[in-house]
Order: structure tokens, then C-alpha cells, then sequence
């Protein structure tokens, strides 16, 4: 019994250094937040919330992993019936929720999801719209389920986004699988994918036509991407994906790029071990920023609105890791500063600007707080 427990401390200790020893050269330090607004409870006690959107009347829309989607109207929280079964194991479950940007006029929500359905055992993300009418779920359409199922618990991903042509574009993680699915276009995993918003596949997708191929991808050698937006501005897919240890980044999403993973890599494995010794090259997207150490982002969304005049601009990332929010602030597609709110309010699972103009944050245990400027 000693000897087992003098090696676990001496592999603790070699995951802790090599933990500690992850140093950025040159990088831009996280200033500490300068605390000028107060945060109010939108809605308590949902574990693990995941993904939120609103409707016209403002009304929010909010996925807890475990597999519940909650309708939230002034401070009444109801859960929505007939929503799809989902597979909940370790980082899978009930995911990321949008809706279609014609909403009003076509009712369309989406929504992603751990599903088992399909073939072997455990589970892989999948798409659906449906509609919500009287409290429940209708019209439910699967349009993507990305294949094969394992029992693997971790990187289902999932974020969603429609860019300014009305394309949808929704994660996958590469499942636990990173040496077998990120670089392989004809596998499904570590990729980001583009569909029109009925679930056909556009024309001009990358690798339409290629024999074999996931025609649905648009881009690959992703990890596990969990936070996804357009930039206002420029219209542009915006991605941030968790690294291993150390490594996360944020990337500018383009057609049929190769993002890297497992072929180059900043982070190193959760044991010490070199994944790989490339940090560049050639053929492959280059990060516009990543971290090291590693945060484990979640969540992102640029700020537009006038109520956070020093914030407006710049984006938003939940750290899962350090538990606060983290303002990147931009110069065009360039990160030049960055600066912690909300610290140690928990585990930030998702940020998003509310059609009010407000910031709201979902965090782990806790539910939906509103950041109210003062």
C-alpha cells in the first residue's frame, strides 16, 4: 500500500509541475476585474445549464444537460414537454439551443443533443428543429446524427450558429477519438459543419463530391469545440475549442480549413506527454489567440450592446476552469487585452447578450445571473 501510494504522489506530482511549467512567452495578462455592476438570479437551481436562447416575447429558452428544457418567463421557471430522450453520459446530454433567425415567421428552434439512437452502443451528437406550441415540442425533424456511437463520455461538442446567409453551423468533439476522427473527412467528429437550416447539405460545402466524405463538414482537425458565434461585424463564424492540458484556442472558422488537431498542438496530455511537437504547419489554420494554461472555455458572444460601454466590442468566454468570465478584448481580429469578471462566481457554462441589451451568464449549480451595469 505505500508503494502504490509513493507513485500515485509521484504521478500527481509530475502532472502538477508539468501543469505549472506551461508557460505562454509574450502573452497578454488577464487583468482583474474592476467590479461595476451587480449580478442578479434569473433563474436558480439548474445543475448544469447549457444552452440559451430567447423568444420574441422575451421569454428564455434553457437546456440543463441532464436532458430538461426550461421555459423562463418573469422569474417562473416550467419545463417544456416532449423533448427528445438524450443519451447522459459524462460531458453528453441536452446541449446547445437557437433559433432560426426568421423565427417569427417560421417557428423553427434547434437543438443539439448526446442521442443513442443509431447503431452499437452509447451515443453521438445529433441536430434537430422542432417547434414549441402550448409547452411542448413539435414537428421534431432530425437533421444531422454524427456516427459511430461509443461509450466514451467526453467531447460531444456542441454549439450552433447561423451566419448571415442563413446557413447553420453546429460542432461535433472528436468523442475521446483524437488520433482516429479530427484529421479524417470521412469520419464524423472533430469537425464543424455547415447545413442549410432544413438539414440539406449546401452545394458549396468543402468537400461535396469528394467519394466518401462527410459532405456536411466544413471544417476539421477540431478537439471539442463549445463555444461558437458571429461576428457582427464582420459576419464571420467565430469557434473556441477546449486543448488538452493547456492549448485551448480561438479560431476564425473558413471553409475546409485544418485546424490541427492532434497534429499540431500548444497543450500537452493530462499525463505529461507530448501529443505532438508541432505548434505550426503549413496547410494548417493557425489560432488568432490560445491559452496556456488552459481555461476550458464555454460559452462565447461578442457584445454589441450600449449598456457596457467599456465592453462593447469585444467578446465574451466562460472559463469552466477558473470560474469566472473573461472579456478578450479585440482590435479588428486581434486579441490585445484581457480582463476577469464575475470572478469565483463557479463554473461558467455559457454567456449570452439577451435581446434586452443585458449579459446574462449560465453557471453550474447556480442557473442564469444577469449582469446589471451600475
Amino acid at each position: 500500500m505505500k508503494k502504490i501510494t509513493l507513485v500515485t504522489l509521484s504521478i500527481l506530482s509530475s502532472i502538477f509541475f508539468s501543469c505549472e511549467a506551461q508557460v505562454k512567452p509574450n502573452d497578454i495578462p488577464i487583468q482583474e476585474e474592476v467590479k461595476n455592476y451587480t449580478l442578479q438570479t434569473v433563474a436558480s437551481d439548474i445543475a448544469i445549464p447549457w444552452g440559451m436562447t430567447w423568444l420574441p416575447d422575451g421569454t428564455m429558452l434553457v437546456t440543463e444537460k441532464s436532458g430538461v428544457l426550461y421555459q423562463i418567463k418573469n422569474g417562473t421557471k416550467t419545463e417544456i414537454k416532449n423533448v427528445p430522450k438524450v443519451y447522459s453520459r459524462g460531458q453528453g446530454g441536452l446541449l446547445d439551443i437557437v433559433l432560426h433567425p426568421n423565427y417569427a415567421k417560421n417557428g423553427w428552434l434547434y437543438m443539439t443533443y448526446a442521442s443513442s439512437e443509431g447503431e452499437g452502443e452509447g451515443g453521438n451528437t445529433k441536430l434537430i428543429r422542432a417547434k414549441l406550441l402550448d409547452g411542448s415540442l413539435t414537428q421534431i425533424e432530425s437533421l444531422y446524427k454524427a456516427t459511430p456511437n461509443t461509450t466514451k463520455g467526453q467531447h460531444f461538442g456542441s454549439r450552433i450558429a447561423f451566419d448571415t446567409d442563413g446557413y447553420l453551423y453546429f460542432s461535433v468533439g472528436e468523442r475521446g477519438n483524437h488520433f482516429v476522427n479530427p484529421q479524417d473527412i470521412k469520419r464524423d467528429g472533430g469537425k464543424i459543419y455547415r447545413l442549410n437550416d432544413d438539414g440539406t447539405i449546401p452545394k458549396d460545402n468543402p468537400f461535396v463530391g469528394q467519394a466518401g466524405a462527410k459532405e456536411a463538414i466544413y471544417t476539421f482537425g477540431n478537439r471539442n469545440p463549445q463555444g461558437m458565434a458571429k461576428n457582427p461585424i464582420t459576419g464571420a463564424i467565430w469557434a473556441h475549442e477546449h486543448g488538452p492540458q493547456g492549448g485551448d484556442e480561438i479560431n476564425i472558422i473558413k471553409k475546409g480549413a485544418n485546424y490541427g488537431w492532434p497534429v499540431v498542438t500548444y497543450g500537452i496530455d493530462y499525463d505529461g506527454t507530448t501529443i505532438s511537437k508541432e505548434k505550426e504547419k503549413p496547410g494548417i489554420e493557425k489560432p488568432i489567440y490560445y491559452w496556456l494554461p488552459s481555461i476550458a472555455p464555454s460559452g462565447m458572444a461578442f457584445v454589441t450592446s450600449d449598456r457596457y460601454p467599456d465592453w462593447k466590442g469585444h467578446l465574451l468566454v466562460g472559463s469552466l476552469k477558473f470560474q469566472y468570465l473573461e472579456l478578450v478584448k479585440l482590435k479588428s481580429d486581434e486579441v490585445i487585452g484581457r480582463q476577469k469578471i464575475a470572478t469565483d462566481i463557479g463554473r461558467v457554462r455559457n454567456v449570452a447578450q439577451g435581446p434586452d441589451g443585458y449579459i446574462y451568464i449560465a453557471v453550474e449549480g447556480k442557473g442564469i445571473l444577469k449582469i446589471i451595469p451600475n
